[in-house]
């Protein structure tokens, strides 16, 4: 569309622009097919669909080459929860200045015709400001909040000049309306890092259980064993004294860098069943992926089901954005008849959704091989597929009849 003549007429062609993208329907992508889930052919959220009035003055006296004076660089990221008969996204949106922000968008059907409310959050700060706010979970918990469990970032306290030295922090608030937020304060765990903590939706022994990532440094887990465990007594002052890992870092893996929980758990009759995502290094980088677990129903610390390998990464342009070659989740929404829409950003630039059922989701998580952990036993694995089908084809041959050929 060409965006020229007057500032009326070129408004009006944005406008226009930005109604066509809010209405458009998505579709199942045709073009791919596991049988564990649906691809959309469109992303479900984008910077372009950031409202025209947060980027531009819309007035021709202070604006009048209608500019925008802020940017978009990025929607990403998004929790998600089913609130009040619509599917919400809490998008983290980025702007050009690489300042992060959240924003509910809102659908109907959820995976199309998601539009932002009139204002992005406003969340209260606690007595040390934050920098960046990043990735928020939504959690339904059963004490009756919502918890928005995120990422906040601040200079290193020990930076010494280094402005390039952050700290990362879980920080929390909840709400019971999702419209008024009370900020609580940080987590505190025995990492000294914490950017990827999730709350459990229930209580475990009267404690509220949290998901961790223990982590060494901003961006390298060091000696952090992978996906954690804690307890806290109260969110109102929410400390874990010791984590347990329940999802350790292998190598060769999917997860072999980093791994962490993506959003909370879903609870189904076969067990807890977890999203995660998991790193290893490339040659050219950091690839992120997302897999699946699933862990015990009176025991969430003790894993009964991991398939090998990812369960979701990013292919074709999903591979390419700010940070190319990942796939990242923090939301997901299971619904009464059992469909699952699984929500992922690809590369640190747009919003996706995939769709699944809880019955599809279990059947993929317990009769999925493990990861064998060497080639020597993923080829016998593949082998032992392999001559299960040779049997079963075998044995359905010699239950069809022979039909004979026409004379």
């Amino acid at each position: 569309m060409n965006i020229a003549g007057s500032f009326d007429e070129k408004l009006a062609a944005l406008r226009l622009r930005h109604a066509a993208l809010l209405n458009k329907e998505n579709a199942i992508d045709p073009l791919f097919y596991n049988g564990v889930y649906e691809r959309y052919v469109d992303p479900v959220v984008t910077a372009a669909h950031v409202p025209l009035e947060w980027q531009f003055d819309l007035n021709p006296d202070t604006n009048p080459h209608l500019m925008a004076r802020m940017e978009m660089n990025a929607a990403l990221n998004p929790g998600a929860i089913f609130w009040k008969g619509k599917y919400v996204l809490c998008v983290r949106c980025e702007g050009v200045d690489r300042k992060s922000f959240f924003a509910l968008a809102e659908s109907d059907t959820g995976v199309d015709g998601f539009r932002f409310q009139e204002r992005p959050l406003q969340v209260p700060e606690t007595d040390r400001p934050d920098v960046n706010l990043y990735d928020m979970r939504f959690v339904a918990h059963e004490d009756g909040y919502v918890y928005g469990i995120f990422c906040t970032e601040r200079p290193h306290p020990e930076a010494n000049g280094d402005v390039s030295a952050a700290e990362a922090q879980c920080g929390v608030i909840r709400s019971k309306d999702l419209e008024s937020w009370e900020r609580l304060p940080d987590l505190k765990s025995p990492s000294s890092q914490q950017r990827n903590a999730v709350l459990h939706p229930e209580f475990v022994d009267g404690r509220y259980a949290i998901y961790t990532r223990p982590q060494d440094g901003f961006v390298d887990a060091g000696s952090g064993g992978g996906i954690g465990l804690g307890f806290a007594e109260d969110m109102a002052n929410p400390v874990i004294k010791d984590e347990v890992i329940i999802d350790r870092r292998a190598y060769h893996t999917v997860n072999e860098l980093k791994n962490g929980q993506g959003p909370a758990p879903l609870k189904t009759p076969r067990g807890w069943l977890h999203l995660c995502h998991g790193v290893r290094n490339t040659a050219a980088g950091m690839r992120y992926v997302l897999y699946l677990l699933v862990t015990d129903l009176n025991d969430p610390t003790k894993v009964i089901a991991k398939p090998g390998g990812y369960f979701l990464a990013p292919q074709f342009e999903e591979r390419v954005g700010d940070v190319s070659n990942v796939a990242f989740t923090n939301g997901w929404i299971d619904r009464e008849d059992g469909r699952v829409f699984i929500y992922y950003a690809s590369s640190d630039t747009r919003c996706h959704v995939a769709t699944s059922t809880v019955e599809r989701l279990l059947d993929y998580a317990f009769n999925t091989p493990p990861d064998g952990l060497s080639t020597r036993k993923c080829v016998a694995q593949r082998n032992d597929l392999i001559t299960r089908n040779q049997q079963y084809l075998a044995s359905v041959a010699k239950k069809t009849p022979v039909v004979a050929a026409a004379e």
